[in-house]
């Protein structure tokens, strides 16, 4: 065999054994990462009510959530009407504030109405927040004012823990009897025509600051005290019932088989704490584990909310007695050089993701949760709003409500996902959240959160029942897991147009970008 012949003979040797070799070889497994998110919206079913309640907000009389932050008093150089100061007022406007809880918290279970009314009000300590001074500037006819002034409702936290069901009712009384003693004493004070007072909170927490009370005598309490609410004829009074603290179902169990029939809603309050209790994590240095566990634990929402449902069933299958979830959010240490009791902390685009986490966990259980409210609306713990003397600065939280803002009262579109997972360590969970609602205004909007902050997510949305022509959308998102937005910088994490969606032939492909939230308006 010539030179020649042997050479080819080799490279074809060769070159079959390659290919021989090739086809015995495992193909490289893909990514799970890379799997789109599969999304099926049943516009051709719709559920429940997406009650604007779910969008409460709570003012408690802690650190400067109400002095300084709100109230600012008639004299001060802050632009104010009536004392509450119109920058704050404003944008809490803008995102349609629906309901303001008030006067607690903790502080509401030692907080005596009377000290709040007329010209001569006690300076008291703050037990409970800080040590500091109450000066009961803002009581009953300021807190009426500034929801007048936000075109919200009041809810009303009653002191059970060391009030007396006479109190409470007398202050019921004093806010709503269109004639009468207390009638007169409210238009002496600056207010003859009565109020009207929706929802009337029966104590707080009387687990814990309420009352360190065990749940059977926290039901016997509630039915006393709940007896004692008697609005005027034509006057509608939703009591809230103090419900559990986190994973208590005996408390839920106990108050379903002995209030109902007392109250109309059982509250609970669970707040999103990485690490330990007490809060020591800090609110703006983390790392993606801190990111990780935070999410992590937010996720613990919709585990809670079923178990608590699934309790309240029992007592109540046709659901006349609601779930408030009406404190929530993230609770990390005070930022540094404040009062540890002010609970005052910055808000990053971590809380961003966790509020829409949230916001898509409660359209999932709609048909029993009907109000939440963030904890808190200004200077506490997750706020929508930052002051400063007379600086002012919104929250990526903030942002969240407003993109969630067309979802008030709209219908859920019940979904399916199947999402990639995410995880640092030792926690993991979805990577994409979502949500659907069709609005009063007949625009399905479709909220997606993206948790991963590190990849980008493609999502795959079958739309049943939901005939679009177009699609556009908003997202939040920035650079870095701890960006935020300060008096110096606000504008760091805002919502800007989103372009990363196509609609086509009833099918929505979009690519989520790292730790953003996207709202999509379907038309």
């Amino acid at each position: 065999m010539s030179r020649l012949l042997r050479g080819l003979a080799a490279a074809l040797l060769l070159s079959t054994s390659a290919i021989a070799n090739a086809q015995t070889q495992p193909t490289p497994a893909a990514d799970p990462r890379d799997v789109p998110a599969i999304v099926t919206v049943h516009g051709d079913t719709p559920g429940p009510v997406y009650d604007k309640r779910i969008f409460t907000q709570f003012a408690e009389h802690l650190g400067t959530g109400i002095y300084g932050g709100l109230w600012v008093g008639r004299g001060s150089k802050i632009p104010n009407t009536r004392g509450f100061r119109n920058d704050v007022v404003a944008a809490l406007k803008r995102i349609a504030v629906p309901v303001v809880r008030w006067p607690g918290g903790c502080f509401a279970d030692e907080y005596h109405w009377r000290e709040g009314i007329g010209t001569k009000r006690p300076v008291k300590i703050n037990t409970h927040w800080g040590g500091v001074t109450e000066p009961n500037a803002v009581g009953t006819h300021e807190f009426m004012d500034l929801v007048e002034q936000l075109g919200a409702e009041p809810y009303i936290a009653g002191n059970v823990g060391n009030g007396t069901p006479q109190e409470m009712a007398e202050w019921v009384e004093y806010m709503t009897a269109p004639a009468g003693t207390l009638a007169d004493e409210r238009a002496r004070n600056g207010h003859k025509a009565p109020w009207a007072v929706p929802y009337f909170g029966v104590g707080n927490e009387l687990w814990g600051c309420g009352g360190n009370m065990r749940p059977e005598y926290a039901a016997d309490l509630t039915r006393r005290y709940a007896t004692f609410i008697k609005p005027p004829k034509g006057m509608r009074i939703l009591k809230v019932a103090s419900g559990a603290n986190v994973d208590d179902y005996r408390w839920t169990e106990t108050m379903m088989r002995e209030v109902t029939g007392q109250v109309d809603a059982l509250s609970l309050h669970y707040y999103t704490v990485p690490g330990s209790w007490p809060p020591r994590a800090s609110a703006t240095v983390f790392d993606e584990a801190g990111w990780a566990e935070t999410l992590s634990e937010t996720q613990r929402m919709d585990e809670l909310i079923t178990k608590h449902s699934a309790i309240m069933d029992k007592a109540d299958p046709q659901k006349k007695i609601w779930l408030a979830v009406d404190e929530w959010g993230t609770w990390y240490a005070g930022d540094p050089g404040t009062n540890p009791g002010f609970l005052r902390q910055q808000n990053t685009m971590r809380d961003a993701l966790v509020a829409a986490v949230n916001l898509n966990i409660f359209a999932k259980h709609a048909d029993r949760v009907k109000m939440t409210a963030i904890a808190q609306m200004v200077n506490v713990l997750q706020a929508m709003i930052l002051t400063d003397g007379s600086k002012m600065v919104l929250t990526p939280t903030y942002h969240v409500f407003a993109l969630y803002k067309g979802y008030m009262d709209g219908t859920v579109l019940p979904l399916e996902i199947s999402s990639p997972q995410y995880g640092k360590d030792k926690w993991t969970m979805p990577a994409v959240s979502a949500s659907a609602v069709r609005g009063k205004d007949g625009v399905v909007r479709v909220a997606l959160a993206n948790l991963d902050p590190n990849r980008a997510h493609a999502v795959s949305a079958t739309l049943a029942g939901v005939a679009a022509q177009r699609v556009s959308g908003q997202i939040l998102t920035a650079p870095l897991m701890t960006a935020h937005n300060s008096f110096d910088a606000p504008n760091v994490v805002v919502p800007l147009a989103f372009d990363g969606a196509q609609l086509a032939g009833g099918a929505l492909t979009v690519t989520l970008p790292p730790k953003s939230v996207v709202m999509l308006e379907l038309k």
